[in-house]
């Protein structure tokens, strides 16, 4: 086949716990196509594997027409979310190896909480951590030199626990890491089988324990995401080789030109940018929340086209749900996250989870409350309504018993047991000694205050006033609760894109290429050395640079973003403000103090901006490299004539326990045009996912396909 006939494909695929979500983009006709198949937990390479296969016989395309295939994984999430990592070893500089033991003193939901909290078992246990003679200060200056007998000591004792992955940090190697790279050496030499990781790569960053933890965290991943990730590109390699002889697809190339195909295939990372797989082999870390900021950043697009600059995210699975918040439609960024229960100082987008999915099951507690998550049945044995074995009632169950969602999924592809979903919850109604519609709205009531407490802690403990925001929702059970989201919080209300279910696939077509590297340099702005923060800088615009070339971007087509981690001296964590391009000044660094000072109040309430008692500290310096991609153009819906609503069925639905059930329409969302309006109570149906608008909500078809629900008071 030739370069002029040949199509340009990008294909985005989230791989969830039940299906497999897929979108692609047909570059020269701008043609985007949709489509779901069931996930393979068991070999997930296979369900990624056959969602290209049927995203390509939709479009009538062949392997060799695809630029690029980008994936949002969950293999590094789940396995920290379960908590079950292989046996890790720890190596660190001498006299510190109760480090991971000590940890910090903070306790989670605050102090109230120390007389119950029972510290958790470390990463790595006492009796796996070895130490290494040798010291640098923070200035990188070698203190004492390194202890090559004992480094060697070291590496063959693991050898011979059997121990393979290991994880090194010595003291102040962000300011130089001549030890850990002689460290990494000598295990290559006496331990060659042993996957390493090493600070001064994971994480160039001062505070000894979070990069501690981070580099473990990445040596714990490291194995499974590396067999994943190498599964899929040799299977990815065969579909494409098996055409190649016959196609020029060199010379069409990757997303951004000049490129084989085998280095047409990148993974999502945490920090809304992806990798190409061969990189991101080497930085595994970087993917933990790779799924979930796929979805943040199509709904930013989609909110941002639509004319929404302030939304919170809302992506319901049926296990968990996942929540963010976007500024003028950038999902915001932290360093301070964790996955599970182990923090990962990696840039990723600022998303909290909360286990209030489909599947989560309703509970009594021993004190006989009623309980919700975060157990779920998952997709297998699943809720009641299944039929597949589930023996506990779950949200799923009580939204059907309700008829708050339809008898089916997907379009009547999966039949659900309304009689089984009745009886679990008619069970757990007796037990609590309440009537059948409170015990089932008073599951969903649950869910959606949990799910509410997890938007509040990405907003309003961020500084951030909700009612200024839109509530996007999407996957399959995302919009359930919408409604009762915007009562609860006051938001301005909510929009619902098309296809709901695929946004966070589609999301994964507008990720550039993003690389992140950090230098710590502690400096009061008054000490400043304008021409070494100059120097570090320009070495990490350098690196980026390195790394962007690598992937195969042009010089030209390079950009580069800096930030500056900054507080009040005395201060024991920073603000992370946006620092310009230009040489660095005096008018530069009181530029970057004005920006703290602002910050700092949004986020805190005050400044000390008048106070010239309160010196202002330099912490950590940031660039990263991005480079840029096409993204899709979201097309707008087709002028539409005049628009009624036909007559549609019915079905009784309850949305409030008080006023039981109501005779509500039952709109298909392929009938709506732009423009059309409708008044709640109403239920939108669609393939993947279902609206419910309750009662005194309007909705109204943007031109872009979006559902904009809001109060009626609001219109």
């Amino acid at each position: 086949m030739t370069q002029t006939a040949q199509r340009r494909i990008r294909i985005g695929i989230d791989t969830g716990g039940t299906f497999t979500d897929v979108v692609a983009l047909d570059e020269v006709s701008g043609e985007l196509v949709t489509t779901k198949t069931p996930s393979t937990p068991g070999n997930p390479a296979d369900g990624f594997i056959a969602g290209i296969e049927k995203i390509l016989g939709l479009m009538g395309a062949s392997g060799e027409d695809i630029t690029a295939v980008s994936h949002g994984t969950t293999v590094a999430t789940n396995k920290l979310l379960e908590g079950k990592v292989e046996a890790l070893g720890f190596i660190t500089t001498e006299g510190y190896e109760f480090m991971l033991e000590i940890a910090r003193q903070s306790v989670p939901d605050g102090y109230g909480n120390s007389y119950f909290w029972v510290k958790p078992d470390r990463i790595v246990p006492a009796d796996r951590v070895r130490t290494v003679g040798g010291r640098m200060d923070f200035e990188g200056n070698e203190v004492r030199a390194f202890d090559e007998a004992g480094a060697i000591a070291a590496a063959r004792w693991f050898k011979d626990q059997g121990i393979t992955t290991l994880g090194v940090c010595f003291l102040h190697s962000y300011a130089n890491d001549a030890h850990e790279l002689a460290m990494r050496d000598i295990l290559r030499r006496e331990h060659p089988e042993a996957v390493v990781s090493i600070s001064s790569e994971v994480l160039r960053e001062y505070r000894e324990y979070e990069r501690s933890m981070t580099t473990l965290v990445d040596a714990a991943v490291k194995p499974n995401v590396s067999r994943y990730v190498t599964n899929i590109s040799s299977r990815l390699r065969q579909m494409w080789e098996q055409q190649d002889e016959r196609s020029e697809f060199d010379d069409v190339g990757r997303v951004h030109g000049g490129a084989t195909p085998t280095r047409g295939f990148y993974v999502m990372k945490s920090n809304g940018g992806v990798l190409s797989a061969d990189e991101v082999v080497h930085q595994p870390i970087t993917t933990v929340l790779s799924g979930p900021a796929a979805g943040a950043l199509g709904a930013a697009l989609i909110a941002k086209v639509a004319g929404f600059p302030k939304i919170l995210t809302c992506d319901g699975g049926g296990t968990s749900t996942d929540v963010s918040v976007v500024l003028d439609g950038e999902p915001t960024l932290t360093t301070e996250g964790s996955v599970g229960a182990y923090p990962s100082k990696i840039p990723m987008i600022d998303v909290v989870t909360v286990g209030a999915g489909g599947g989560s099951i309703a509970w009594i507690s021993p004190e006989g409350a009623l309980k919700v998550g975060p157990q779920s049945a998952g997709a297998d044995p699943g809720p009641l309504c299944y039929a597949k074995g589930g023996t506990e009632p779950t949200i799923t169950d009580a939204h059907v018993t309700l008829g708050r969602i339809p008898p089916h999924l997907l379009g009547g592809e999966i039949p659900l047991d309304v009689d089984a979903a009745r009886r679990g919850i008619h069970g757990l109604a007796e037990r609590l000694g309440l009537d059948f519609e409170r015990c089932a709205t008073g599951i969903l009531e649950i869910s959606a205050w949990n799910q509410a407490n997890a938007l509040r802690q990405v907003s309003v403990k961020r500084g951030l006033d909700v009612r200024d925001f839109m509530l996007t929702t999407f996957g399959g059970s995302g919009s359930l609760l919408a409604c009762r989201l915007v009562d609860i919080l006051d938001l301005a209300g909510v929009v619902v894109p098309p296809n709901p279910g695929n946004v966070s696939a589609f999301g994964l077509l507008t990720v550039d290429v993003k690389n992140d590297y950090v230098q710590t340099h502690v400096r009061k702005q008054s000490a400043l050395d304008f021409p070494e923060i100059q120097a570090i800088l320009d070495d990490l615009t350098a690196k980026a640079a390195t790394a962007l070339k690598k992937e195969g971007f042009a010089q030209a087509d390079h950009r580069f973003q800096r930030t500056i981690d900054v507080r009040y001296v005395g201060q024991a964590f920073e603000v992370r403000v946006p620092a310009p391009e230009g040489a660095v000044d005096q008018t530069y660094a009181a530029h970057i103090a004005d920006a703290f000072h602002a910050a700092h109040r949004q986020l805190y309430g005050y400044d000390f901006r008048d106070d010239p008692t309160q010196q202002v500290e330099w912490v950590n310096l940031r660039v990263t490299g991005i480079g840029p991609i096409t993204r899709p153009e979201i097309q707008r819906m087709p002028a539409p004539g005049r628009w009624t609503l036909t007559e549609p069925p019915y079905r009784e639905v309850c949305f409030d326990a008080d006023e039981g059930y109501r005779r509500t329409p039952i709109v298909q969302r392929s009938d709506l045009v732009a423009g059309a309006q409708l008044s709640g109570p109403v239920i939108i149906e669609e393939f993947g996912s279902t609206i419910p608008v309750h009662p005194g909500f309007d909705v109204r078809v943007d031109d872009f396909g979006n559902l904009v629900i809001a109060k009626e008071t609001a219109r």
